[in-house]
Formats: structure tokens, C-alpha cells, sequence
């Protein structure tokens, strides 16, 4: 049964949910699952924003049916052609057989590529273009590598509403309310949105700002994205953390602490600084075990926070797996303008605190705060001195 939702007077919600996924783009785990977003213009001519996946095309086609009534589909924007947004669309092709395809080139290239659609039958537009639905004047800017190159922005100069892809998305289904005021969404959705932009669209930050700052000249009352919540009010919150992440400044003071263990000791050493620093006065610390944790989230917390710690023993001669990975993840993500410490275990031949000084000393605007601590197999008096010691250098930063 259909279940759409009206966001203005001829704009409805057409998308849908799924709970049951279990890993988002089969790598980052979302234990609220994910809105696939849709929406469905009613102009003179019906318009279309992206499809959805697979797993909620059912109910997509269901609300367009219904909302349709004896209308045709007229045009579909593809905006993005990750197949979490377009996968519907050959179903919607085969449904609605005169729809036309407005995108840009490198979208009509990748419809053939993934679905062999003929890119003749496309209206290609280029940055800046617009297109009339009737009442409503539409402009498209191209957003490349926000997070695909082919991304584009639509926004709708009457209605002043900004469809904007994968940009202002978060994971998460939606509930009975769609819109960001409805919810509460600083409590319940900040942490899924900073872990969807870090780990997803982070690595394109000068990408993101230049977008940003091309939105910045437009009216925009409402912001459409293709996951999560819709943006009628308070959208001023969600774009200061975006300017905050994509300029990869810390979002806020505090100190994490990413172990490794694999009998317990690196464990201690680092419960043993995590203690000290409150001691010190840092008042915002945190401590993760990189093996249980997954790394989206270490990710997210470590481009949050404005200090690092990082322990891990020696494995196989390198740096402990899951410890590996993380700083491999930060690497690749463009890890930038923080401070760190490190501690390394080693029972005969402690190796892992150069690898990783060496891995976080090649990114950009990285500084070590103090000396390493090396613990031989366990922590022994000389090393809890050396601990407190690294606790005060850093506390003696982070309050300065």
C-alpha cells in the first residue's frame, strides 16, 4: 500500500525504507537501517528527483502510481547514479515507456554502462542549465565528486528547494516524521550523519566546500537529500558542520583513545593514560578497542575530536591488524590538522610505534604530541611513569 508524504504544495515524498540491511554499501554497518529518498514533482509536466534501490522499489512505484492517478511520468532527473538511487530505473522505463531522462553527460555514460540505456535518449544538461516544469523553474549545478563525478545538485528557483543528492544525507531510516524538525535530530541522527559524510563523501572535501560555496548564493528554504531526514528549518545547523568537516577542522576539544590488545596489557596502558588525562583536566575522553569497533565509527570519532592516542602492539613485525587498518582508513580519508600521541607494545621487538609514526607523519598537518611510550610485554612502573607523563603533555595541549 502506498504511504507518501506531502513537503510542499505539489512536492511529495516517494521513497522508502529498509531495516533490514545490515551493511550500508557492504561496508559500514547501519543498526537503523536506511531511507532510500525519492520525490515527485506535480507541475504541469511530473517530474521525478532519482529512483531508489531495490530492496524498496515496490513501494516506490506503489506511491507514484498512486499520486499519478491517470497522469504520465513526463521526465526523471537523475542526479546520482549510485545504485542505491537508480536501480529502480529500468523498472520506471518499462513503466512509464515516454518518460525522458534529464541528466548530464557523464550520467548518460554510466545509464549505459551500468543499464545499457541509449544516452541519445537523454536531455543532457550542463552546469548552470534550466528546464521548466511549468510554475516551477528548475537549475542544475554540478556537484562532481560530491561523491561520484557525475553528482548534480537540482534546486528549484520557485519553491527555492535544493535537491541535493548524497550531500546532507545521513544513515538511518526514517520514522513517522521525515523532516529534521520533527525529530530530535542532534540527539538521535548527528552521529550517523558525521559518520555517513566522514566515511563516504570526507575524502572530497575541497569538493564539498567548493559546492558549498556555489549553494551559499541560492534562497533555500527546504533541502531535499536522497537519505534521511528533509530540511524545512534549522538547516543552518547541519551546513555549519558541513563547513566544520569538509575543512577538516575538529568539530570538538577532546582525546580518543584507539587501543589494540591482544592480552590485555596495551589495554591497560591505555586505560592508564585515559585515566590520567581526566585527571589532568581534559574533560571530554573516549576509548575504543579497534578490534570491536568498527571503523566507520573510529573514523568519524577520530575526525571529531582534536587529539588522538593511539596503542598497539607489535604483530607478524608491523602494526597490530585492526590498529593498521584505522590509521590506513584515516590515511585515505585525508586525516588532517590533529595532534597525537602513541604507545606501542612489544614483547622482544617493539616495531608498531614507528610504522605508525611513520604512516601519520606522511598526512597533512599531523603533530606528535611528546615521545612514544614502549611497553615491554607489560606495563611496570618506569612505563605508568612515562604514561603520566605523555597524559600531562597532552592535557597541558589541549587546555592551552
Amino acid at each position: 500500500m502506498h504511504n507518501t508524504v506531502s513537503i510542499g504544495n505539489d512536492l511529495f515524498y516517494v521513497g522508502g525504507n529498509d531495516r533490514r540491511i545490515s551493511l550500508f554499501e557492504s561496508a559500514y554497518p547501519v543498526p537503523r537501517g536506511v531511507s532510500y529518498n525519492s520525490y515527485l514533482l506535480l507541475d504541469e509536466k511530473t517530474v521525478l528527483f532519482d529512483t531508489v534501490d531495490l530492496a524498496v522499489s515496490e513501494l516506490f512505484l506503489e506511491n507514484l502510481a498512486h499520486l499519478l492517478q491517470d497522469r504520465p511520468l513526463d521526465y526523471v532527473i537523475i542526479q546520482h547514479m549510485e545504485p542505491d538511487h537508480s536501480d529502480s530505473f529500468l523498472r520506471i522505463a518499462e513503466k512509464y515507456p515516454e518518460v525522458k531522462v534529464i541528466a548530464n553527460q557523464k550520467t548518460a555514460q554510466m545509464l549505459f554502462n551500468f543499464y545499457g540505456f541509449d544516452s541519445a535518449r537523454v536531455l543532457q544538461m550542463k552546469d548552470g542549465d534550466t528546464f521548466s516544469a511549468g510554475k516551477h523553474n528548475l537549475r542544475f549545478l554540478f556537484a562532481p565528486m560530491v561523491h561520484w563525478p557525475e553528482v548534480m545538485f537540482t534546486y528549484d528557483e520557485t519553491a527555492r528547494v535544493l535537491f541535493s543528492a548524497d550531500a546532507f544525507g545521513t544513515f538511518g531510516a526514517l520514522g513517522g516524521s521525515i523532516f529534521a524538525d520533527e525529530v530530535h535530530f542532534e540527539r538521535d541522527w548527528l552521529d550517523d550523519a558525521r559518520r555517513y559524510y566522514l566515511n563516504i563523501v570526507g575524502k572530497y572535501g575541497v569538493q564539498v566546500q567548493s559546492v558549498l560555496k556555489k549553494a551559499s548564493a541560492l534562497k533555500i528554504e527546504t533541502v531535499c537529500p536522497l537519505h534521511g531526514p528533509i530540511w524545512r528549518k534549522g538547516f543552518d545547523f547541519l551546513l555549519n558542520k558541513y563547513l566544520l568537516w569538509s575543512g577538516y577542522a575538529p568539530e570538538e576539544k577532546g582525546v580518543v583513545v584507539f587501543y589494540a590488545s591482544i592480552y590485555g596489557h596495551t589495554q591497560n596502558a591505555a586505560e592508564i593514560l585515559a585515566r590520567e588525562l581526566v585527571k589532568d583536566g581534559v574533560t571530554e575522553v573516549k576509548t575504543y578497542d579497534v578490534a570491536v569497533t568498527h571503523a566507520s565509527e573510529l573514523l568519524a570519532e577520530a575526525f571529531r575530536y582534536s587529539h588522538s592516542v593511539f596503542a598497539a602492539p607489535t604483530y607478524n613485525g608491523e602494526v597490530f591488524p585492526a590498529m593498521r587498518n584505522l590509521i590506513g582508513e584515516l590515511k585515505s580519508h585525508g586525516f588532517r590538522s590533529r595532534k597525537y600521541a602513541l604507545i606501542e607494545n612489544g614483547s622482544w621487538a617493539a616495531q608498531a610505534g614507528g610504522q605508525m609514526q611513520a604512516e601519520l607523519a606522511s598526512m597533512k598537518d599531523v603533530t606528535q604530541i611528546g615521545e612514544k611510550v614502549s611497553v615491554l610485554s607489560a606495563v611496570k612502573e618506569p612505563q605508568r611513569a612515562a604514561l603520566e607523563a605523555l597524559a600531562a603533555e597532552i592535557a597541558k595541549d589541549y587546555l592551552s
